[in-house]
């Protein structure tokens, strides 16, 4: 909170690059709305990269660690004036900022009434902020579940209100290993993101245990420290920025593994949907999935957005998403 909250007045006040890590190019409609969004909302913000997600219309989404509200404002207008988009962060200057330009960003819409609303809070705690169970299509998060102690309760609690079926879609900075206790109790690598970052493989058994799907791997790149002191302390361990999707399949509804074709209908991803590391959906063409993708898309929001056809040919050799 002192971090984000006094220390930091803009973005060019963080210390190392890892909060700078860009993800994949940026489809139109996502660069045209950023240039709606307040300067002061752009330059309060200290996430890594864009976490936007596809298929948005009419969803009702919640932003863990929402900070200034850059993202919540680029959802308002992706999920359109019929969707809704719920803003958490424990850091009150920061909550103050997105709330004081919500009347700009639904006039700057065109909105008759706001479709966003902020909270002051803690993702692992969500329902101290009235947040009900099965209430949520997406969650998204960018670089903050680092921040958190618990990242078991954080996972719990976004199980708890997505709808069966949601998504959670986030990027955060993982570890080579798990860290020592003189970097995880060092002041500024804690504030920067690195010290409370997740051991890679722990997601993996958190996401299980918790009751996700397998992680899937969207994106990821290595990050440089650029800092010599850090980077000493830091030693050997690698970190990396990585973006991946977990999603609540409902019980019983894993099958066999299956065919699918893309349709073609989501917005500005017509021709082809880059849906994770492994899996690349061209509009028309037949892909053999395994069972667990089966299961993800047919449960989820992107249902209508392909044909499903159970058995397929080389099925057998895919396991898991990643």
């Amino acid at each position: 909170q002192d971090y984000y909250g006094k220390e930091l007045h803009k973005s060019e006040d963080l210390k190392t690059n890892a909060c700078i890590t860009s993800a994949r190019p940026l489809p139109k409609t996502v660069r045209d709305a950023l240039e709606h969004i307040h300067e002061e909302v752009v330059a309060r913000y200290y996430g890594c990269g864009l976490v936007i997600p596809e298929c948005l219309s009419s969803c009702w989404i919640l932003d863990l660690g929402s900070g200034s509200g850059r993202d919540c404002y680029l959802l308002s207008q992706l999920v359109g004036e019929q969707g809704h988009v719920t803003g958490i962060d424990m850091t009150e200057g920061q909550v103050e900022v997105a709330k004081k330009h919500i009347a700009y960003h639904m006039d700057k819409f065109g909105y008759r009434k706001p479709n966003v609303e902020f909270f002051c809070g803690y993702m692992e705690k969500l329902g101290d902020a009235g947040l009900a169970d099965e209430s949520y299509d997406i969650i998204i998060s960018n670089c903050v579940i680092n921040l958190a102690p618990d990242k078991r309760a954080v996972l719990r609690e976004a199980f708890r209100v997505l709808k069966p079926g949601g998504e959670m879609y986030f990027s955060d900075i993982y570890a080579s290993q798990h860290l020592s206790e003189t970097i995880r109790k060092h002041r500024v690598l804690w504030g920067e993101c690195l010290a409370g970052a997740l051991y890679w493989r722990d997601l993996y058994s958190i996401a299980e245990e918790v009751g996700f799907s397998p992680p899937c791997l969207v994106t990821v790149s290595p990050i440089t420290i650029g800092n010599k002191e850090l980077e000493a302390i830091v030693g050997d361990c690698r970190f990396v920025s990585a973006t991946f999707r977990l999603f609540k399949v409902p019980a019983g509804s894993r099958a066999g593994p299956g065919q699918v074709i893309y349709n073609g209908g989501i917005v500005g991803h017509e021709r082809e949907l880059v849906f994770d590391a492994n899996f690349t959906f061209k509009e028309g063409e037949v892909v053999d999935v395994d069972a667990e993708m089966v299961a993800i898309l047919q449960s989820s929001r992107f249902a209508k957005e392909f044909l499903i056809r159970a058995g397929g040919a080389n099925t057998a050799a895919l396991q898991g998403c990643c």
